[in-house]
């Protein structure tokens, strides 16, 4: 059955060592530190965005639809800064959400018409308890697993120039459930995530 939100990275053939390289060292100055600290004050702004769409979404069963686009950039503007701080791409991340032709980090979701108030309600009292335990214990664990993949896959881009591409999916794969979670947890969908990451 398909699912709402689409999320994946296009499987780079190549890698360059030099960037690799340069990011370990110095990543955290010329991209992390500048797209942080715009990422910081768009995320306080999403902040009330969500707020104020929770109380739409009770009184007219719907996400107004810029509040969702605004949402869906914030991001897929991080979600590329995070591919190209992890290893996942050598593309360097604009300073924007927007959908771009031939960058490789993709990611939607689709735009529901209605949302349920009564899951609305029910998610805002008890979905730490049926979705966000359940779904974060074992995230937990799959997290680990991600962070230990990703530590080999710097060793093997280094010596081969490539991310192995059974890791990079694994990677891709914890990414998508995470994002499956939190769109829901965010009232995004009204669709219950999988226990996994897959397509």
């Amino acid at each position: 059955m398909d699912h709402p939100l689409h999320y994946k990275i296009d499987y780079p053939e190549k890698l360059s060592r030099g960037i690799l390289i340069l990011r370990l060292f110095f990543g955290w100055l010329y991209c992390s530190i500048p797209h942080f600290f715009l990422l910081f004050f768009v995320g306080i702004a999403a902040t009330f965005v969500s707020f104020i769409a929770w109380w739409a979404i009770l009184f007219t069963g719907k996400y107004p639809q810029g509040m969702f686009n605004f949402m869906l950039n914030f991001n897929r503007w991080y979600l590329r800064m995070m591919a190209y701080m992890g290893y996942m791409t050598d593309k360097y991340p604009p300073f924007n959400g927007k959908e771009l032709e031939g960058h490789p980090v993709h990611f939607a979701i689709d735009y529901p018409e209605k949302l349920s108030r009564g899951i609305l309600i029910l998610r805002f009292f008890f979905g730490w308890l049926y979705c966000g335990i359940p779904h974060y214990f074992l995230l937990f664990f799959f997290g680990i697993a991600a962070a230990v993949v990703r530590f080999i896959a710097w060793w093997a881009i280094l010596f081969i120039g490539k991310y192995p591409e059974g890791m990079f999916n694994f990677v891709v794969n914890y990414t998508r459930w995470t994002l499956r979670v939190m769109a829901y947890m965010g009232y995004m969908t009204d669709k219950y995530p999988p226990f996994n990451g897959k397509e």
